[in-house]
């Protein structure tokens, strides 16, 4: 199973950006701990991370028939972009809206995602260790999806 990790606007910047905010943990960080569960869950990673719009959507729809699955931290994008949300409905693959701080309990701005309704689950507030939440539940759901389609 190949899983593709996308990341939007500045979170080439985790470890420094805003700390008290969103932790001292690098994406770098995030990446290295994320391709230890993926080896144990015997999958494969594709990383990516984007500050543009475009760049983004231009990924996701390379995704098609490359990839299996998502799991997508969109940053603000998650809260505006509905062309992001068309190009994951469009390439027709499930994916799990990751973010790092709880968007519920954040700026009114922040509390609506415009993904939300094409993900199959979303994970939020639990900082780097959610990338890997939602990785175990993404390969675990698939897993049955799989064996159900049998």
């Amino acid at each position: 199973m190949r899983i593709a990790v996308l990341n939007g606007p500045n979170l080439n910047l985790l470890g420094t950006r805003e700390p008290a905010l969103y932790g001292t943990e690098s994406l770098a960080d995030i990446e290295r701990q994320l391709r230890i569960v993926a080896k144990e869950l015997g999958v494969e990673l594709i990383f990516s991370q984007h500050n543009g719009e475009g760049d983004m959507v231009d990924a996701i729809h390379g995704f098609r028939g490359s990839v299996d699955a998502a799991l997508v931290n969109a940053g603000a994008y998650s809260h505006t972009s509905l062309a992001i949300r068309d190009a994951l409905a469009g390439v027709s693959i499930p994916f799990v809206e990751v973010h790092l701080t709880n968007i519920f309990a954040r700026e009114p701005e922040r509390r609506r995602s415009a993904l939300a309704d094409a993900a199959v689950a979303i994970i939020c507030g639990f900082g780097g260790y959610g990338y890997e939440l939602a990785l175990r539940g993404l390969v675990r759901m698939q897993a049955r999806n799989d064996a159900g389609a049998q």
